[in-house]
């Protein structure tokens, strides 16, 4: 697990870059960073120190580039939940092929590592309780109680919530995503609302910072 810790930084730019090239809707963004930072990564210790993941070639050891594949692993298979018309396997490898550099992917490679993802999470894959969804709930909430919400801008939560992700520092907050949610809303709302406009409205934080 020490190539995730190196390189966790780049490997969560690699996959926000690889979202944006790939021009998928905020949902598959968020449902792919879900899946692959808060369920995926902390799931490898577990699954190839038992018997499950030994000998799988993509495990054994975990190089960079095997977890970038994942990473694309990750949107792909958010895009089939989410989309209508899903992002083709074509455009993975084509993208895969050129930004991943160290090892080339064929096509059943990427085939045999969905296979393997979903192994890593025991086919839960389960996207209805995300942060995202979760920020769009409460900032929903926050504009219905006071007018200043309609000062704080959606995309600069999505910018914020990127930084998030791409810093190891807060990982713990990935593990509880109406923590994440809500520290977003109100980091962003400290720091595009003007000051002098602030007027933070009581909303039921409980169920956020400690859910039951």
């Amino acid at each position: 697990m020490a190539a995730i810790e190196w390189s966790w930084s780049r490997l969560m730019e690699f996959m926000i870059q690889s979202a944006h090239q790939l021009e998928v809707s905020p949902i598959v963004k968020y449902s792919a960073l879900s899946l692959f930072a808060d369920r995926f990564c902390p799931s490898l210790t577990r699954y190839t120190v038992g018997s499950n993941g030994k000998g799988n070639w993509l495990l054994q050891p975990i190089r960079e580039s095997n977890l970038q594949l994942f990473a694309l692993i990750a949107l792909w298979i958010s895009s089939k939940i989410h989309d209508s018309r899903p992002v083709s396997v074509k455009c993975f490898k084509s993208l895969g092929d050129k930004i991943i550099k160290d090892e080339h992917f064929t096509t059943r490679d990427f085939l045999e590592a969905e296979i393997v993802f979903m192994q890593v999470l025991d086919f839960e894959i389960g996207t209805s309780n995300i942060a995202f969804l979760l920020l769009e709930e409460l900032l929903l909430q926050f504009k219905g109680v006071a007018k200043v919400g309609e000062l704080l801008r959606f995309e600069a939560c999505m910018d914020l919530m990127d930084l998030l992700y791409e810093k190891k520092e807060t990982s713990t907050l990935y593990r509880s995503p109406r923590s994440l949610a809500a520290s977003t809303l109100i980091a962003s709302y400290l720091i595009t609302v003007p000051k002098q406009r602030w007027e933070f409205p009581i909303l039921p934080w409980g169920k956020y910072f400690f859910p039951l």
